[in-house]
């Protein structure tokens, strides 16, 4: 029997080591890794919010970015016209898709037969509500491989995301100080984290009860 609580356990106790780490200075904060970049990449701006988008996306990895591509949005390009727009929404796309693609294979190296006897089936739903974070996406993906659902998943995704950030970069530039607000309290997603690590335990609970009652 697989436990659908690991991976939400597993989640806040990244996100929670992450902001001991940073909070005392013992490892540099992701927007110091971020200012470091920009000196690195200044003349490949593209190229920077990539691999911004990129690290966001990785399964655990991303704790350590909260919220930085929204920075990396106003910073790169300054007031986008719509132009702008469609060529950043391409490049997070591109980014974003290629983690969901890393994601989905380390899911796939690490599946076990058990995974595989007790995956779902794909639900379009279930992906919509993945991808309202990026975290959530990378955890949805890993998930994905782990049960050795079809790749397709991860183009679809990536179609799915088109809208998605184009909307996303324009809510940024509109309202830039409400969104970094949200995006970079870690706060916000702990709590995201611990609704999802509840209502998991709840049903292992469900599926342990309902085994115990058939023997």
């Amino acid at each position: 029997m697989t436990y659908k609580s690991v991976l939400p356990a597993s989640a806040l106790l990244v996100l929670v080591m992450f902001t001991l780490l940073t909070s005392y200075g013992i490892v540099p904060g992701g927007d110091l890794l971020l200012e470091q970049l920009k000196h690195s990449l200044q003349d490949m701006p593209d190229g920077l919010l990539f691999l911004i988008i990129l690290a966001e996306s990785l399964i655990y990895l991303g704790f350590y970015f909260p919220g930085q591509f929204f920075a990396v949005v106003l910073v790169v390009m300054a007031g986008p016209d719509f132009g702008d727009m469609l060529r950043l929404t391409f490049i997070m796309v591109l980014a974003a898709t290629t983690g969901s693609f890393i994601n989905y294979s380390l899911g796939r190296l690490f599946s076990r037969p058990s995974l595989l006897a007790e995956g779902n089936k794909f639900r379009l739903r279930n992906l919509l509500l993945a991808m309202l974070h990026t975290n959530a996406l990378a955890f949805y993906m890993f998930a994905q491989g782990a049960q050795r659902h079809s790749i397709g998943v991860i183009w679809l995704a990536g179609l799915l995301n088109l809208p998605y950030y184009l909307l996303l970069i324009a809510g940024t530039v509109l309202l830039s100080d409400q969104v970094m607000y949200v995006a970079e309290t870690p706060q916000v997603l702990a709590v995201f984290l611990v609704a999802w690590l509840v209502v998991a335990v709840f049903l292992d609970w469900r599926a342990a009860h309902k085994v115990s009652s058939a023997a």
